[in-house]
């Protein structure tokens, strides 16, 4: 069976723009053919609209290629109070507590983020957190 594996704004980002080994992990991730990807609307707005509105197209289709192999999740009241829950008590940034919420909430198996390690979000116990950051996944 895959690894649920929710994907962070961030590895999407390294994955297009990203040189070297940030771009080498972010790759390695989106190509597991053990992992089954998991997006959310949270994602995609961050995302989408900049690369749209100024016309850059191979940007815009290279996230909706990936938003198309992916479960998306879409927004979810019980994810958005999961996220106050998260911030409080861990101290994280409202759009990190969003995505590892929604990650909780789809059950996924893991959280995959581009954020260094020893960041805030780090400190959540409900979800493994990972990062591209680090020399292994």
């Amino acid at each position: 069976m895959p690894k649920r594996t929710y994907l962070d704004s961030g590895v999407l980002l390294a994955a297009f723009k990203a040189k070297g080994d940030l771009y080498t992990q972010a790759m390695q991730v989106l190509d597991d053919p053990n992992r089954k990807l998991l997006v959310s609307d949270a994602v995609w707005l961050e995302l989408m609209p900049k690369p749209h509105y100024e016309k850059r197209w191979q940007e815009v289709e290279f996230y909706e290629i990936v938003f198309k192999e992916s479960e998306r999740l879409s927004w979810s009241i019980s994810s958005l109070a999961l996220a106050d829950d998260l911030a409080h008590k861990y101290g994280i940034a409202a759009m990190d507590a969003i995505h590892v919420a929604h990650a909780i909430d789809a059950k996924a198996d893991e959280f995959v983020t581009s954020e260094k390690p020893g960041k805030p979000m780090f400190r959540v116990q409900e979800i493994p957190i990972r990062s591209i950051m680090s020399p292994k996944l």
